[in-house]
């Protein structure tokens, strides 16, 4: 999944509370030779549909808090150019208060239990979610339910959260980071769905009712195109009940995804937006496999290995950047980067394609493979720690990685990398590099950029 996307999922995880930790140790074990080794995770979690509504329960015994998210199924399938936001705009109006349970009430309850509700827009699917502690699930439940499917769309509510909305889209812009990623989007993204920000634009946000609001939450809330996802110590089959009750009488619906068009890597490409900066901003963007491809296990280890490198080159032994980076998206149209601050853009930019072209044309040493993943196995345990950590990991993997028992095969399929799939996906996917600058174009050798 592409940055933005691993970032927006990060916003949904942000507004969930932190899980124990403890729970994850029962799922481990120790193989003879000392490497952890994933059991039968996948038995832990039950799955079981109600109206036509996908329902997944993970179950972490004596867990203190629970994380449950509302998934919408389409992303930005779900609106135009003329409709951008409307979804992040509808969830964050809808969350503010229901039918049953004014606004008022839920901002007290909320704070009295220490709970939150949320929710975020993304380019492949949006949430609505929930964080609390397993003692008040049952009441902030209620809540969550009832903004959920019976939202008011108070016009004060909209009001209010349009200017949020107004002044984060504002700022994006003010930010050389922010703005790299917004240049990178709209030349990536020409001509493809995902050119349709999920946030909206200045525009959109403006002229958005809350009629359009109302229509569009009647339109994606049918079972068919919402799921499901909790994680804590709950028995699924209360979980069935409650559910049962409440969005499993939705409409069911006949909501079918659709895939999404490639994405144009044809040819490289170099976009340079000048401003008075003291260094350059760059950003190298290239195609990478989606999480449900045989290529993106091996992908992640040959993007985790060309991060090393190029820290070491580009920072350490030259000092031509602080951060130099690469990283890859999870998005079911995928790409990953390279990523650069330096006021000697061409030679940094120069190493780090050096780095790459040694990835196509040298197999890796198993002992560098050997360090790089047992790094990146380390960093997996701990961002996996959490509730919804996990919980996000079971949607993301079920709307965009062949099915949540993939989150479970992750960690033996990056085992089984060898130096000949490092050297073939860096072949197949490290080409045709789409560059985005912000700086000075003089100090841009644009041969260097795109290769001729």
């Amino acid at each position: 999944m592409k940055s933005f996307e691993m970032k927006s999922i990060g916003r949904l995880i942000l507004l969930i509370v932190l899980s124990i930790t403890a729970a994850g140790s029962t799922v481990f074990a120790q193989a003879a030779g000392g490497v952890p080794r994933t059991v039968d995770q996948a038995s832990q979690v039950t799955e079981f549909e109600v109206n036509g509504l996908k329902v997944l329960v993970k179950r972490r015994p004596s867990a203190q808090t629970v994380t449950a998210g509302l998934f919408i199924r389409g992303g930005v399938r779900n609106i135009d150019s003329k409709t951008a936001g409307v979804e992040g705009l509808m969830i964050s109006a809808a969350v503010e208060a229901g039918k049953k349970f004014p606004r008022d009430v839920v901002r007290r309850e909320l704070a009295r239990t220490g709970s939150s509700i949320g929710g975020s827009p993304a380019k492949d699917f949006s949430v609505i979610s929930l964080a609390a502690t397993r003692q008040n699930f049952d009441r902030i439940w209620e809540i969550f339910a009832d903004v959920s499917i019976n939202p008011v769309f108070a016009a004060a509510d909209v009001e209010r959260v349009r200017e949020q909305t107004l002044t984060g889209l504002r700022e994006a812009e003010t930010n050389p980071d922010n703005f790299l990623e917004v240049l990178e989007e709209r030349v990536v993204y020409a001509g493809h769905p995902y050119a349709n920000d999920p946030s909206g634009t200045l525009e959109t946000i403006a002229a958005l009712t809350v009629q359009n609001l109302r229509d569009h939450h009647k339109k994606v809330m049918q079972t068919s195109q919402l799921m499901l996802v909790f994680v804590g110590d709950l028995d699924p089959e209360m979980i069935k009940q409650r559910v049962e009750a409440t969005f499993g009488k939705l409409p069911r619906g006949n909501y079918k995804e659709t895939l999404y068009p490639a994405l144009d890597f044809s040819k490289p490409s170099l976009e340079i937006v000048q401003r008075d900066l003291p260094t350059n901003y760059v950003r190298g963007v290239f195609n990478a496999p989606p999480p449900g491809s045989p290529d993106y296990y091996a992908m992640r280890v040959a993007i985790s290995l060309l991060q090393s490198r190029i820290y070491q080159e580009v920072r350490v032994k030259r000092q031509l950047s602080y951060a130099p980076n690469a990283e890859i998206g999870n998005a079911s149209v995928n790409t990953a980067n390279i990523y650069v601050t330096a006021v000697d853009a061409n030679q940094a930019v120069s190493v780090m394609l050096q780095e790459i072209n040694n990835l196509k044309t040298r197999l890796v040493a198993n002992q560098e493979i050997s360090g790089v993943t047992g790094y990146f196995l380390t960093t997996y345990y701990i961002g996996e720690e959490t509730n919804a950590a996990q919980g996000g990991s079971l949607a993301r993997y079920e709307l965009n990685g062949g099915g949540w028992r993939q989150t479970y095969e992750f960690l033996d399929k990056i085992r089984e990398v060898k130096d000949t799939d490092i050297r073939r996906v860096a072949q197949k996917y490290m080409n045709n590099f789409r560059f985005v600058v912000i700086g000075n174009p003089a100090a841009i050798n644009r041969s260097i950029f795109l290769g001729r």
